[in-house]
Formats: C-alpha cells, sequence, structure tokens
C-alpha cells in the first residue's frame, strides 16, 4: 500500500481471533493513540481459521485487559473473522502471533510483496529475539495466568511496532 494520505494499515492475525489477537489490536490501538498516531495508523485483527468466526473475545482476554487497567473501548463489539487472501492488497503489516500463522499466511499470499508484510508479533521485541522465542503461545487451553503470559508478551512488543510504524510513516512522507 502507498500514498501518504492513506491510513497505514496493521492486521494481528491467531487463529481464532478470539485472544491473542484482539489483545494485540486493541492494545496497538491504545499504543498508537498515546504516540500521536492514531489518526494515521488503522488495526484490526482476524484468525486463520473460521471455527470462532462471529465469536466475541474470550472473556479471560476482556479480564486481562481489564486487570491492567485497560478501558473497553470496543473490544466488548469485536466479533471474530478469518482472514482473507485479498486483505494483503490493503495491509502495509501483518502480525502474526506464531510460527503456524505465518506458515498459513505465506500460503494465502499471492506474491512476494505480499509476503514482505509478514511478520512475526514478537520479532519487534529485542528481548524475544535474543532469547529466539518468537512465537506465543496459545492461551485458550490455560487459566489466568496463561492469559497474563500472553499479555506480556504482547505488551513487550507493542513499543517496537509503534517504532517500526513511525519510521515506516516517515519515509512515507519523506517519499
Amino acid at each position: 500500500m502507498t500514498g501518504e494520505d492513506e491510513p497505514y494499515r496493521v492486521t494481528v492475525v491467531c487463529t481464532g481471533n478470539i485472544c491473542r489477537s484482539p489483545m494485540g489490536e486493541y492494545l496497538l490501538r491504545e499504543a498508537f493513540e498515546e504516540a500521536g498516531l492514531g489518526g494515521r495508523v488503522v488495526v484490526d485483527s482476524a484468525g486463520t481459521s473460521d471455527e470462532e468466526h462471529g465469536n466475541g473475545m474470550h472473556p479471560r482476554t476482556a479480564a486481562v485487559m481489564r486487570r491492567n487497567g485497560h478501558v473497553d473501548r470496543g473490544w466488548s463489539d469485536h466479533r471474530a473473522r478469518q482472514f482473507e487472501a485479498d486483505w494483503f492488497a490493503e495491509a502495509d503489516l501483518v502480525l502474526a502471533v506464531d510460527h503456524g500463522h505465518v506458515r498459513r499466511l505465506n500460503a494465502l499470499a499471492h506474491d512476494d510483496g505480499e509476503r514482505a508484510a509478514i511478520h512475526l508479533f514478537r520479532s519487534f521485541d529485542p528481548e524475544a529475539v535474543a532469547a529466539g522465542e518468537l512465537g506465543m503461545d496459545d492461551p485458550w487451553y490455560g487459566t489466568d495466568p496463561a492469559y497474563d503470559q500472553t499479555y506480556a508478551e504482547i505488551t513487550a512488543a507493542v513499543p517496537g511496532i509503534v517504532e517500526h510504524v513511525r519510521a515506516e510513516l516517515d519515509a512515507r512522507d519523506r517519499a
């Protein structure tokens, strides 16, 4: 996607779009607002599967967000959806939460240009990169501590994602 007047579009992708990806979506939305980029960046989320299609955010996802002081700015209206290959045409950055999602998204991509937009979410967390731990476990199978771990992994990567997008927008502005 190009054009300095066009919003920069980020899509976070997990399996069912009820736990990790909506958590990433809403935490990124907050971070972009706080960074003064909210008017220039659009963040959404999707799943690689349609098994949760139409379902809301998992209650434990909302609970961990509330426990950490976040206010519901739309997540109660979230409805799971499946990522479609045509969305690559609009996406600047597609953030997969684990390696299996990267493989699925690569298979959906039409060309290398679309594949270049795909990154692991945690690849923007220097500590995760240094540890070689870029995947994110699915908390759906666990209890509150699993959701706390997911929250910690997402929040650790958010600053790096914000800086990456800021640099992309700066480059777009100079072009």
